[in-house]
This record gives C-alpha cells, structure tokens and sequence, in this order.
C-alpha cells in the first residue's frame, strides 16, 4: 500500500497543474465502469447480502453512483474558479488583490462501509477526482464480491498510479488509516472512526468521517399520519434498515401512537406484502448483525417493550434459512433498552411517546448529535423551533434520508455523527486546498503606511484609523 501510494503521489506531482480535461475524462471513465458493469456489481452485492433487491441496487448504488459523476461533470469548471477576496483598505484602492485558488490536495484515502458499498466508493471518487487528486480505495471486507470486482474491473479504466483498491480485514484497514494521505474519507461506525482518526493522526492527515447516529423522526402537530407513516416505513424498510440515515427511532404525541403504529404496520405491508421469496426486500449482510438485532429485541422484550412484527403474509421467518427480516415495531421502550443506546441499523423501529415538543426536543438534546432529523408537521412555528433548537448533520421535512440524494447539498455529520461533509462543491473543496493568494501593489505600501522602521507619526495614524480610537502619542 505504501508502495502504490508513493506511486500516486510522485504521479500527481509530475502531473501539476490538473487540468479540468484530465479531471473530466477520469469522471467519464468512472462513469463507464460503472454503467458497463452495473449488471454484475448487483449480482455481487445479491451474493454479498445473501438476497439484496436488483432493483434496489440498481437506484441506491447504480445510479447513486452515476449522480454525483454526472454532478461534477456539469458543475466542476465553476467550482474551480478562483474566488476574488476583499482587500482591507487602503491596500485595494493602492491596486493589492487577493483570491483563492482550489488546489487539488494529492492523494485521497477513502475507507468505504459495506451497506452501499459502489455508492460510498464512487461517491467520494467522483469529489476527489474534479478537485484534481489521486485516489486509494480500502473496501470493506464485508461485501468481498464487490470488493473483488472493484479489483477487477478498475485495471481496465485506470492505471494504478490514478485509482487504486485494496482489500483485507481490520488489520489492512488499520493499515491503511495510518498511510500519510493528504485527505481521508471514512464511512462507517462511530467507535470505528474514533480509531480512524488516531491512526491518521500521526501523519496530520485531514479526516472527513462519515458516521452514524440515532437519527429521529418527530411526528409534530398537524402530521398527516398516514403520509408519514408510508414515508418513515419506506425510508427504514430500504436495504432492510441497513442505511445510517434510516430513521432510528420516531417521536410521538401520546395521543397519537396508536394511530402511528398502526399507519406504519399498513405501509409496510403494502409494500412488503410478503418477505421470504420477495425479490424487492433485502437480508441483513451477514449472521453476525443479524444476531446483534435479534439480541437487542430480546434485551428489550425482558424490559418491558411491546414489540409487533409486520409479517402480513403469516411466513415462518425463524424455520427458514434466510437472513431477511421483517420489520419490528417496538413500544414502550425505556432508555436502559440497548436499542434505545445504539444505532439500530436494521429493521427495528422504537417508537417513543412525548408531551409537548418541547420534551421531544429535550430527547434529541440528551443523546448524541444525529446525522439525521425528520419532522413531519403544518405547524410552522414549532417546526422553527425544532429547527433552532437542535443540532443535526441534516435535515429532512415531511420525508426521510431524501436530502442526501440532494447532490448540491453538503452531506456530512456533527460531533458523534462526523465531522466534515462532501457531496457537490462542498465536497469539491473538502478535497482541495483553498490556497490564499495576495498580489501586493506596485506602490510602497510599507512606506506609505509607516510600517517600516523608523516607527514614527505616519505610523501612529494609520493605527488610529485600524484601532478606531485618536491617535497614539509617541
């Protein structure tokens, strides 16, 4: 890996200054890799998963890929454009200028998760590459397929020295954390990024980190519940809850439980009617996550929760040799439940009562930062309030998850859900370097504002005209 990155490096630096066409046709190549073969990049991500929906691969991960390349294709040469700043007087009136330049930083590290493992590769790859750089791929040992694939396929479009993939277990990614990148991404869990950024520390290295979180949904005044129940079932029941923008858990009037319960149950299974052969609903990744979820529900069942499974065709889940499972709707829960403490990450859905939204929002505040908020609601005054009166990565209204597909909005998280964002141009310069560049006058400013020794009166004043006070005495 050392040996590759040297290599990209040594690459880039022969290469300056990158020129918009060169960084246009690495984005048009991303493109074609993945548009030629999208067909076996779902069948991989199926054998990954044990079943994952075609179709759902095809939106999340396919065209999720193709977006932000087609984004930055359109929209690269104005991102790039130097930025004229101000100059404090009198220093432009005396003809000094100054500007930013984007500059690409080099080489950029990227750690991908695997439950939209093309999505969270191309993502960062098609930032990266219209800011200018190099960039090292580690894929997560959790979906091999796709990772064997992303090594086979990607020789074919680029030479090493431009993209690069690496594959292993925890020990290469340790590894790889610890390379002196000029920028990493990792996206993943947050006790994982905690360990992300020790590694990177040694080499200085800037660290985005993409994590997770309890993201809630709050049912506020005025909801229109059936509405929100289709929209925060769709949105936890997609990749089988396996997103770190699912809606984690929903806040509810008292008086409106029930109704939300049962708005949730009647979207879900519309959707899903049935779970087992149903080609649009995918499994838990692997046996390990699948055990920590049903675990949880266990912990939770011994505490007191009520939990109702939406399986409306009545299939013997347990009996069958599938990782899919159904979503669980889990009431009365209390805070010692390690559901209510962890991010679920899969189809279970706490639903947590409240009175006023006040209380609600004091929920929020108690926990960690999301990386999400949903509120769904008529009253504007209280959605403000929700607004001002809470910190999040991102905010959807009236939906979930879906401002992440927003390519000119910056996606990123706040505090135990991340640090730093990317997506459009705010991704175009998280991987560049705004380098400040000032032309001085041709005048001598120096002399002509007493800065030069030996200090004296001319000096003095141009002091009370910065300080705002009459003029220092000697």
């Amino acid at each position: 890996m050392g040996d590759v990155l040297a290599a990209q490096r040594a690459a880039f630096t022969a290469e300056l200054p990158v020129s918009l066409a060169i960084r246009a046709d690495r984005l048009k190549r991303a493109k074609a890799m993945i548009q030629t073969h999208a067909g076996r990049f779902c069948d991989a991500l199926c054998d990954d998963f044990g079943h994952r929906s075609r179709d759902q691969s095809m939106l999340t991960d396919i065209a999720g890929s193709i977006a932000p390349i087609d984004h930055a294709l359109r929209h690269m040469a104005r991102w790039a454009r130097p930025e004229r700043r101000a100059v404090p007087f009198p220093l432009g009136l005396l003809g000094a200028r100054a500007r930013v330049e984007f500059q690409p930083k080099g080489v950029v590290g990227v750690i991908a998760p695997w439950n939209f493992p093309v999505n969270l590769v191309m993502g960062p790859v098609a930032g990266a590459f219209a800011a200018g750089n190099r960039v090292m791929v580690k894929t997560s040992e959790f979906t091999p397929a796709v990772a064997a694939l992303f090594e086979e396929v990607a020789p074919s479009y680029y030479d090493q020295d431009e993209l690069a993939f690496v594959s292993g277990g925890p020990e290469v990614g340790q590894a790889f954390a610890a390379l002196p990148f000029d920028h990493l991404l990792f996206t993943g869990a947050t006790g994982i990024g905690r360990h992300i950024l020790r590694a990177a520390a040694d080499n200085l290295t800037p660290v985005t980190l993409e994590l997770g979180g309890k993201s809630p949904a709050i049912i506020g005044a005025g909801a229109d519940l059936r509405q929100a129940g289709e929209r925060i079932a769709l949105g936890k029941m997609l990749n089988a809850g396996q997103i770190c923008l699912a809606p984690d858990y929903v806040l509810t009037p008292v008086a409106c439980e029930a109704a939300v319960i049962a708005s949730l149950k009647t979207a879900a299974a519309a959707m899903y009617p049935t779970l087992l052969a149903n080609p649009d609903y995918t499994a838990i990744v692997n046996d390990r996550r699948h055990r920590r979820l049903t675990d949880w529900l266990a912990d939770a069942r011994a505490k007191g929760a009520r939990i109702e499974i939406v399986n409306p065709a009545g299939e013997d889940i347990a009996a069958s040799n599938s990782r899919k499972m159904p979503l669980h709707i889990v009431s009365e829960v209390t805070d010692d439940m390690v559901l209510m403490q962890e991010e679920i990450f899969g189809p279970v859905l706490p639903v947590v009562r409240y009175d006023g939204i006040d209380d609600a929002i004091a929920r929020i505040n108690r926990g960690p930062r999301p990386l999400g908020l949903y509120h769904f609601g008529r009253d504007a005054a209280e959605r403000r309030r929700v607004l001002d009166r809470t910190v999040s990565g991102g905010v959807t209204l009236d939906d979930v998850v879906f401002h992440v597909s927003v390519e000119d909005l910056p996606f990123g998280g706040i505090g135990a859900s991340g640090t730093g964002a990317y997506h459009g141009r705010d991704g175009f310069r998280t991987f560049s370097h705004a380098r400040a560049v000032f032309r001085q006058s041709r005048l001598d400013v120096a002399g002509l504002a007493g800065l030069k020794p030996p200090y004296g009166t001319r000096l003095r004043r141009t002091l009370a005209r910065q300080i705002g006070v009459r003029e220092p005495s000697a």
